[in-house]
């Protein structure tokens, strides 16, 4: 039986994310998605659930409500990470990591399962989204688009 998962912030879930995780449900028997909380947006945790959940109502979602602040490519900073997701996935015997990037193979080696890169087909990233929604709107699907740009205006007006 094969078992996969994917991190990430989703903030916002855009068709790159939709890619990778369309090919993790396609070649598992089970497929979970781990959404962590994050500063970068103020979009709440639960929002971006039920983006993945209306998406993908086969794949387990996980809430991360308290992920590591620290992050990087150094020894350190991916042993906290990959301690985080050790504790994260305790009970569940997950075989295959999905990501685009290259944290990929060292979340793979310290789980110790099967590194599962997926080449990006769909050149865009929540950060430049975030950055400008409008000239990127074309990368969300258009329920997205229309909730995050009004979450994102409500945001605003608060300030």
């Amino acid at each position: 039986m094969n078992i996969g998962f994917t991190i990430g912030k989703f903030a916002p879930l855009h068709k790159g994310h939709e890619e990778l995780i369309k090919r993790g449900i396609a070649e598992n028997d089970e497929f979970y998605i781990l959404i962590n909380d994050t500063d970068v947006t103020n979009i709440p945790l639960e929002t971006r659930a039920k983006w993945l959940k209306d998406l993908f109502p086969k794949a387990h979602i996980i809430l991360g409500k308290n992920p590591p602040k620290q992050y990087g490519m150094d020894e350190k900073s991916i042993k906290i990470q990959t301690d985080y997701l050790k504790n994260v996935f305790k009970g569940i015997p997950v075989t295959r990591f999905y990501s685009s990037e290259e944290y990929g193979k060292y979340v793979a080696r310290d789980l110790k399962v099967e590194d599962r890169r997926v080449t990006k087909q769909i050149p865009i990233s929540a950060t430049l989204i975030r950055n400008d929604l409008e000239t990127n709107k074309n990368y969300l699907e258009n329920k997205i688009y229309k909730e995050y740009k009004f979450l994102k205006k409500e945001t605003i007006s608060k300030i």
